[in-house]
């Protein structure tokens, strides 16, 4: 049975950072392809980050050069690291592997 457990979310300031991470288990995630994705109130699930298993990275144009996706093969855990936040990051984020989802984590950029 695959869980995966996203934490790390919560209130920033516009310009703020966060780390989100992702606890799987029931899953090896160094031979898997791990995606962070988020929704907004209002819209449609987009994929934010994605890392292969072997370590090749892509994100989307709306947070490549401030968001970095890595992980750590050895505690079987996801990350990703936000930087420079603006309010529209604001969402629920959500990691996937092999076609599971956590149960997601809330995100607010705000003043």
């Amino acid at each position: 049975q695959v869980q995966l457990v996203e934490s790390g979310g919560g209130l920033v300031q516009p310009g703020g950072s966060l780390r989100l991470s992702c606890a799987a288990s029931g899953i090896m995630l160094s031979i898997n392809a791990l995606v962070w994705d988020r929704q907004a109130p209002g819209k449609e699930r987009e994929l934010v980050a994605l890392i292969t298993s072997g370590g090749s990275t892509n994100y989307a144009d709306s947070v490549r050069g401030r968001f970095t996706i890595s992980r750590d093969n050895a505690k079987n855990t996801v990350y990703l690291q936000m930087n420079s936040l603006k309010p529209e990051d604001t969402a629920v984020y959500y990691c996937r592997v092999g076609g599971n989802w956590g149960q997601g984590t809330q995100v607010t950029v705000s003043s």
